[in-house]
């Protein structure tokens, strides 16, 4: 993958971290009702959608703060994007039979992709350049 290319990968997803955070700190619901349905509703769904909202903001924040600095710097807290969403995708396949029809396929594709992407651009951040 082109160094060019995988860092602009990198901030782009570190801004889409960002978005996500953003969103689930001042609306949970909206974050969180995709993924686990009615049940967004609840106080205590709306805590932890605000919980994983202040991570995603803090990793989308580190991820362009250490991108300006070297990819060395970036290639933890990309990685570590990429190891949350992994997490992200195991707890939605576990949960996976109780999740809403309409979206859990969605969850589990866009969980998936996120990982996989992070992983990548974090391992293309490690390839020295030719």
């Amino acid at each position: 993958m082109n160094l060019r290319l995988t860092r602009n990968l990198a901030r782009l997803i570190a801004w889409g971290r960002i978005a996500i955070g953003c969103t689930a700190l001042a609306a949970p619901v909206v974050v969180a009702r995709p993924w686990i349905g009615d049940g967004a509703d609840i106080n205590s769904a709306r805590l932890l959608a605000r919980a994983m909202g202040g991570r995603d903001l803090a990793l989308g924040i580190g991820a362009l703060r250490a991108l300006s600095v070297s990819d060395s710097e970036a290639r933890p807290w990309v990685a570590l994007g990429g190891v949350a969403d992994a997490v992200d995708l195991l707890a939605t396949l576990a949960a996976f039979g109780q999740l809403p029809r309409r979206s859990r396929w969605g969850i589990v594709a866009i969980t998936a992709g996120a990982a996989a992407v992070s992983v990548r651009a974090a391992i293309a951040l490690d390839t020295p350049s030719t």
